[in-house]
């Protein structure tokens, strides 16, 4: 299936490039999140006729996930677990729990945003923990997780 991108993708291409991609991902994922068009003559001709307002909106979307790095880098985040004699959680700390903190401090981030490549904390101390706001910008926070009282 042959597409035209509308925006960024990553790993696959920028806006306008003409890219073939296995039909499930263009019909499940492309298409209905308008991130790219069927690449038929008359959408690659409107395409080339947007492609400055395009481009014009991928330029705000990564001024405005620079703007919101700004905010949140550097930052460190307190979350609070139950936890063994041993320092081992009852659980895990994940995305979720991390998004909800992110919320008590009043800074809005997506669960989708928050990057583990190692998995769910799942003892306590101190965690660096990637936040990806954009194609183009990733920033890193500290995870403190601590015992509940």
């Amino acid at each position: 299936m042959n597409v035209i991108l509308l925006e960024n993708v990553e790993n696959l291409g920028n806006i306008g490039d003409l890219v073939k991609v296995k039909p499930g991902y263009g019909r499940n994922y492309l298409l209905p999140q308008g991130k790219a068009a069927l690449a038929t003559p008359e959408n690659m001709k409107e395409i080339e006729a947007r492609r400055a307002e395009l481009e014009k909106a991928a330029a705000e979307e990564l001024a405005a996930a620079k703007k919101r790095a700004g905010a949140i880098e550097g930052m460190e985040l307190v979350v609070a677990a139950n936890a063994g004699p041993e320092g081992k959680l009852f659980g895990s700390v994940g995305p979720i729990d991390i998004a909800d903190a992110f919320e008590k401090v009043q800074v809005e981030i997506e669960r989708s945003e928050i990057r583990m490549p190692e998995g769910p904390i799942q003892e306590l101390g101190e965690f660096t923990v990637g936040v990806h706001l954009h194609p183009e910008v990733d920033v890193d926070i500290t995870v403190r997780v601590v015992e509940s009282d």
